[in-house]
């Protein structure tokens, strides 16, 4: 029996790691765009762990993330019980101008994952057929995925929760015990846990057609995303716990017995959350009032629904607006630039989640 692993040209006997590349779309110059991967076969069998990085172009400390992973574990491959594919940046094209989307399209490339549960009319574009073609190969091998990003500037790192939903693709009953993978992994990756959108804005925001969110509720493959930081340059200390994080999901899930030498203990370095209560993500509060804005609350920071989040003021620096945070939660990024127009948000935030992780695909609707 033939225990090689291939993803695209990279081609891993047991116990090897080799290194490749895979064709996302052929190029108006001659030849392929490609997508860099990375296989590292274990010498036993095991669970094949996916991590993705630099779908949004400008987002660096993933990218740095997924390499160092498989940097770290390349020659671990002898002591893998299973498999690690890498895939550092999903998005050349925009990685080539240090921006979040591609140039194939001015729209999200995180977006256009396949969702089985939505037909759409319009033919595939070019964004979406390179995502339907890693999502392809992704779904031929992973049992996990991590998903490597980074927020805004400034941003603390976390971990992403998508909601699990249930309808056509999967029972309440299997989304429950496919939740609890998503728990486990979520957690392994010692950063703070967000839980996702509530399940109506989830859907309305096509976040189940993100990477993880497809993986999850199309594929059924337990994934998570990590937001590491703020985007543009590569924080070292977020790197490391990065790193750190996937590594302890790989012991987690049987992968490893234990992290090696060198590497930290997941969470190390990483602050508590302020709260005690679960969270979910929150993009606000927005601002009515054009102006010049000043933060007013430090990333990491615990507020409580009233308190004062920023305060923006006019060009000669008169207070225009007190904004207010509409919920009990904490900061986790903020807005980049000085200059906010009416109904834009000033922060990210984790806010107190009522919610259930599991939930009915259909929320919301009539």
């Amino acid at each position: 029996m033939d225990d090689t692993l291939g993803v695209g040209t990279a081609s891993a006997a047991p116990g090897e790691r080799d290194d490749g590349w895979m064709a996302a779309t052929p190029l108006p110059t001659g030849g392929d765009e490609r997508l860099p991967v990375t296989v590292v076969n274990g010498a036993d069998d095991g669970p094949v762990l996916w991590v993705t990085g630099g779908v949004h172009g400008d987002e660096a400390t993933g990218v740095a993330v997924a390499q160092d992973v498989a940097a770290t574990l390349g020659p671990l491959a002898g002591d893998l019980s299973g498999a690690v594919v890498v895939v550092p940046v999903v998005n050349p094209a925009g990685l080539r101008r240090n921006e979040r989307t591609s140039y194939y399209g001015g729209d999200d490339p995180n977006r256009y994952f396949p969702d089985t549960e939505r037909e759409g009319s319009r033919p595939p574009e070019t964004q979406e057929r390179i995502d339907s073609r890693l999502f392809e190969a992704l779904t031929e091998s992973a049992d996990l995925l991590v998903d490597c990003h980074t927020a805004q500037v400034a941003s603390m790192p976390f971990v992403i929760r998508d909601r699990v939903l249930y309808g056509d693709a999967r029972t309440e009953t299997e989304a429950d015990a496919l939740a609890e993978d998503v728990e486990r992994l979520a957690t392994a990756l010692g950063l703070q846990v967000v839980t996702e959108y509530p399940a109506e804005e989830y859907v309305e925001q096509s976040l189940q057609r993100s990477t993880a969110g497809a993986a999850l509720n199309t594929a059924g493959i337990p994934a998570v995303t990590a937001e590491l930081g703020g985007h543009s340059v590569v924080e070292d200390d977020v790197r490391e716990a990065g790193v750190a994080g996937v590594v302890a999901a790989a012991v987690e899930f049987g992968l490893l017995d234990a992290a090696p030498e060198g590497v930290a203990a997941a969470g190390a370095g990483v602050p508590d959350a302020p709260v005690e209560y679960p969270v979910r993500r929150f993009v606000g509060p927005r601002v009515e009032s054009a102006g010049l804005v000043r933060h007013r609350v430090a990333v990491g920071e615990a507020v409580e629904a009233g308190d004062a989040v920023a305060t923006v003021v006019t060009p000669h620096g008169d207070v225009a607006e007190t904004v207010e945070s509409e919920h009990d939660g904490y900061v986790i990024g903020r807005a980049e630039g000085l200059a906010v127009w009416e109904g834009v948000p000033v922060a990210s935030m984790a806010v107190r989640d009522d919610g259930d992780l599991v939930a009915p695909r259909d929320a919301g609707e009539d």
